[in-house]
Parts: structure tokens; sequence; C-alpha cells
């Protein structure tokens, strides 16, 4: 049975800071090689706001106020006509909370009107039924609402009574308006035991897809490190979305695991067979994707921390040459294994997947090319009668897209934890069910 979330702990940090102003003026690469050419962004995730009307303790751009120096309507449209020259086929509005940006149905249209696909995601606080006719005639195709857990753990880790009911509302005035809804949700520690009659719970409501990640380290998350799960927790995890995933596949409900989950595990081909390749491959921030801050900076990926990922500012220089020249949006074109350590450093797959995800890695344990949560690492633990843990080193420091550094350490399974997981590894999401129903 899931556990009460203990209260949002006393912290001398803002729970809404305000955003520093964009940096400026970045330094870029003199010429654009053929390799930056060649990479368009197929996906631009855009934060139109960081303003939001929710206060999620896991949620990592501590959004809340809007940023001091967000981009003017015109700026906006401007940069609009440069992600459709740049060659972009889909934008995804976000926030903060994207639709509490005055002049949100402006954007949305000029995007429509350049014929790039539409979506948006929600947390739903006031998705009303005339909203969602707003976002109907805007041309937005799909809106994703944020649901992380059932209604008490919800509502505990958004930090608003009443935003669960507030979600599945929106869910039913969306559809109810003729827009396709899908739902997605971050898995954190406290929530695990939720998220498969959540998953029932959504289905029913009639979302197409439903999107699964886990709660990362970074911004309001990082300060409570109880949210996040352990690295051995993928060996649940990954059971968990395949068992949903069969569930879900007569219904002809989609399941997205996110970039952050998974890795060369046995279910790969279940949860991403239709992937160009059948799994998981290497990060593709600054070639297939984009991120864009409310103030017109610039990022290969919009999970990325702002500091060290930020490659320039729309307001100083045009996209494309952002896009093109930028160090911070290169470094996935230019990965040859060499940035790879730890466990990844010396792992078979790593060739090929260099490292996962990138903001997983970097937020975690301060750089990118070492992933604790791997299921084929797990596994091969768990072999060995190991199983890896996180203790948090330092703290972040309060501003938006920050992250603290964690530190990996391996502890023996205990004795009845260990036949448990050998179990599950061994029979998979069968024995996983078997287990649940008798507790």
């Amino acid at each position: 049975m899931t556990q009460p979330l203990p209260p949002r702990p006393r912290t001398s940090l803002p729970i809404a800071p305000t955003a520093d102003p964009a940096r400026r003026h970045l330094p870029l690469a003199e010429h654009a090689r053929p390799v930056d050419k060649h990479f368009r962004p197929t996906i631009a995730v855009w934060e139109i706001t960081l303003r939001c009307d929710l206060a999620c303790r896991h949620c990592g751009s501590r959004a809340g106020r809007a940023r001091p120096d967000e981009l003017s309507t015109a700026e906006a449209l401007d940069l609009i006509d440069q992600l459709a020259a740049l060659g972009c086929r889909e934008v995804t509005l976000i926030g903060g909370e994207a639709y509490l940006r005055e002049d949100w149905v402006t954007l949305a249209r000029h995007i429509k009107q350049h014929g790039i696909e539409l979506t948006m995601t929600t947390g739903g606080r006031a998705m009303t039924a005339d909203r969602a006719r707003e976002v109907r005639d805007a041309g937005i195709e799909s809106v994703s609402v944020s649901v992380d857990a059932l209604e008490p753990m919800h509502d505990a880790l958004r930090g608003v009574q009443g935003s669960w009911r507030a979600a599945i509302d929106a869910i039913a005035n969306l559809r109810a308006a003729g827009v396709w809804v899908s739902a997605n949700t971050q898995i954190a520690r406290p929530a695990l035991r939720d998220i498969e009659p959540l998953t029932d719970i959504l289905f029913d409501a009639g979302c197409h897809s439903w999107q699964v990640s886990m709660t990362v380290p970074m911004g309001r998350a990082a300060d409570e490190p109880s949210l996040i799960l352990e690295p051995f927790q993928v060996l649940e995890v990954m059971p968990l979305i395949a068992r949903v995933k069969k569930k879900a596949t007569p219904r002809k409900i989609r399941i997205w695991p996110g970039n952050d989950i998974g890795y060369f595990g046995p279910y790969e081909t279940l949860l991403r067979g239709t992937m160009p390749r059948g799994h998981m491959s290497a990060c593709g921030a600054g070639r297939l994707t984009l991120g864009i801050e409310a103030d017109g900076s610039i990022k290969g990926c919009p999970s990325l921390p702002t500091g060290a990922y930020v490659g320039g500012n729309v307001r100083d220089t045009p996209l494309r040459e952002i896009w093109e020249r930028a160090a911070a949006l290169r470094f996935t074109r230019d990965r040859d294994g060499s940035d790879l350590w730890g466990y990844c450093g010396a792992c078979y797959y790593g060739p090929e997947c260099q490292g996962g995800c990138s903001w997983t890695a970097h937020v975690t344990l301060g750089r990118i090319g070492n992933n604790p949560f791997c299921h084929h690492r797990a596994l091969e633990y768990l072999g060995q009668g190991l199983r890896e843990r996180l203790r948090q080193v330092t703290q972040p420091e309060g501003k938006p897209f920050d992250h603290g550094v964690f530190e990996t350490y391996l502890e023996a399974w205990p004795d009845d934890e260990l036949a448990h997981a050998r179990a599950l590894a061994e029979h998979g999401e069968g024995f996983l069910l078997h287990t649940e129903r008798a507790r």
C-alpha cells in the first residue's frame, strides 16, 4: 500500500525563485561543419513561460514565476518563422504552464500557419471547457496531461489540493472539445505502487497514449532525494511498464517510455521495437531535438540544465547559427565514447548508448557519460548479489534548472530481498503481478 508523502521539508530555498536574466552574447564556432548542417530538429519543445499555477515538489525547473525577460509576442512570432525555416516538424508548448502566457493562442496559430505539428503539455489545473475549446480552435492536435499518481499522492506531489481532480477533468474537457489527449507520468519513489492502478484510470478516461519517465534529481526534486528512485529499482520499473504495455496494446493505447528509462534490458524490443533500431539509442539532444527557454535561450534538449547547455540566445543570434555553431548543441554530434566513465566506461553497450540520457546523467552525477538508471547495469549487479544506490554529496543552489550532485555506491542485497529480486529478473512482469497481489 502506498504510504502518505511526508510534508514538504523546511528549507531556506524559495519554492518558486525568480530566474536569472538570460546569458547573452555567448561565443560560437567560426564556421558550421557539414555534420552541423546535416542534422535538423525534428521536434522543438518550447517553454513559452516559466509561470505556473502548481507548486510541484518534483519540478526540475522550479516553475512558478515568469522569467524576468521572456520573449515579447513579436520576438516569439519571429522565432516561429525561424523554426519553420530550420525545418522543424513538430513543436510542443510547455511551461511552467503554457496557457498562463496571455498570447499562447496567437503563438499556436502562427505555428500552425507554417504547417508544423503542434502539441501541448499541461498540468491541467485550469483547463476548463472554454480553454479546451481554445486549444482546439488554435489547431493544437494533442495535449498531454500530467498525472503522477492516484489522487492523494498526486496532490501531495503537485503541491495543490484538487490538482488530481483538475487533471482528470482536463482530460474530459479536452476530449469533449475534440482534442486528442495523452498522459504523462513521472515515477517518484513514493508513488511507485500507484502507477499501475493509475494507468487503468487514464486508459478508461480515453487517453490515446501514456508517456512514463522517472523523477530526475533536478530543481525541487533535488531538494528531496527521497522522491528519487534508487538505481536498483529499475528492476521493478521495467517489468511494471512492460505489463502496462501488454494491457494497453489490445486497447490501441501507445506506451512511450521516456529517454531516461531502460537501455538494453530484456524489454527493449517490447517497449521500443517500433523505433528505427528496435531499442533505445544514444541521446538525441542537438541532433533530433531542440529546447527553447522562455527568454530565448536555446539548448539541445528542453530538460538539460541551463548553465551547462545553453548555446545562445535568439535575441543575439539567428536560430540557425546557434543550432549549427554553438558548442553546447554540438556535443552529441561529436561523441566518440571518450567521455564515458564509471560503469559505462567499460560497458560493451557503451559505444551504442553513449551513457544513456544526458539529462539524467548530468543532474545526478554532475556530468554525462555514466547513467546509473540502466536496466542492463542493474541486472549485471544483481548477478553479483549487489545493488546500486545514490547518496547526495552537494545541494542545489535554488535556481531554475539547477541540480546537486550524487555519488553511487554498491551494497549487498539483503538476503530476503535478493531472492525476490532474482525471481523478478527471471520471471518478469508475471512474478511482479503475483507478488503485488499477495501483499
